[in-house]
């Protein structure tokens, strides 16, 4: 028994509007929308739903203004979910009910955050066609070039990262209850988990800042592969969506990213080629800094139109303000 991912996100927003324009340029597809509440779906059937804040039934905030209010993590089968629920059902605001007709059980964890879990919704998708590298030691790629995006279709929402008051107690939380393990740590800082003894290097990252702030830091949505983050990234910045930082890779993850700002909560990142992991895999500890969250990274984005680093002109001289 494990849990496999995350299958649906829910954000509350107070600028519906602009929340469909922003996922749908991301490379969601509308799936439902009603006055107070918009539907997304990326390739696999994994949900993001962006709700207006005043919507009943909302779950709670863990943090002022718009932000992730909840995350569903989808299970194999009903056997898979009754054990869960005997699992959290002594934790706070636990609810066990019907969601769109099918049982949803949840609860509250340590940070302030609603926890569902559901039998998966997420659809099982033919092979999707890659990017294959081709290194000194390994020349996969034979008379083919490698593809170029125009813009980005998220498979799946991968990780999601949260600002914590106390993060060896949320960490206990998702271990004991939800059966997650550890793949890497910053001692008394940081966490980083997956689902399962073997997976992505982490589904969940909990970061607990010094003032103990509770909040959303990014989601995270995985795409085919580094070719399909700078496309993806190119496009969103020809929108006119802000960078945040990116594209970039990360050392702790081996993960490339971009990441953006984004009107709903947070950031929002895509990503590729993260680490996978097993059983036999030993967590390591890390002390946080820059070159610990990305071995090289642009600062300030790139220019989808220009294709060039923001600031500089095509011919590589940097623009500056004129006096």
């Amino acid at each position: 028994m494990s849990v496999l991912g995350i299958d649906q996100i829910t954000y509350g927003t107070d600028d519906l509007p602009l929340s469909r324009r922003f996922f749908q340029d991301w490379g969601l597809t509308l799936a439902k929308e009603s006055a107070d509440e918009l539907v997304f779906e990326c390739l696999n059937g994994c949900r993001v739903v962006v709700a207006a804040m005043d919507k009943p039934g909302l779950p709670p905030a863990i943090e002022e203004g718009p932000t992730l209010r909840e995350v569903v993590w989808g299970v194999e089968s009903e056997a898979d979910l009754a054990r869960y629920a005997d699992a959290i059902r002594s934790e706070p605001g636990f609810t066990d009910g019907q969601v769109d007709g099918a049982r949803r059980i949840g609860c509250t964890d340590p940070n302030g955050l609603a926890v569902r879990l559901q039998v998966t919704r997420k659809r099982e998708l033919p092979e999707l066609q890659s990017g294959v590298m081709n290194t000194w030691s390994s020349r996969t790629r034979i008379n083919q070039p490698a593809p170029i995006y125009e813009r980005a279709t998220p498979i799946e929402v991968g990780h999601v990262v949260f600002f914590v008051a106390d993060v060896k107690a949320v960490e206990a939380f998702y271990a004991s209850r939800l059966g997650f393990v550890s793949s890497d740590r910053y001692p008394n800082r940081g966490a980083f988990m997956r689902c399962a003894p073997e997976g992505g290097h982490h589904d969940l990252f909990l970061l607990q800042l010094p003032t103990g702030k509770r909040g959303v830091n990014h989601v995270a949505f995985t795409v085919r592969d580094i070719h399909e983050v700078f496309g993806g990234g190119l496009h969103f910045s020809r929108c006119g969506w802000e960078t945040q930082l990116g594209p970039g890779r990360h050392p702790v993850s081996s993960a490339y990213f971009w990441y953006f700002k984004n009107p709903a909560g947070g950031l929002i990142e895509y990503y590729a080629d993260e680490d996978q992991l097993t059983a036999e895999w030993q967590p390591r500890e890390f002390e946080p800094g820059p070159t610990v969250f990305a071995e090289w990274a642009v600062d300030g984005g790139l220019d989808g139109h220009t294709r060039r680093q923001k600031g500089i002109e095509a011919g590589g001289k940097f623009l500056t303000e004129k006096k």
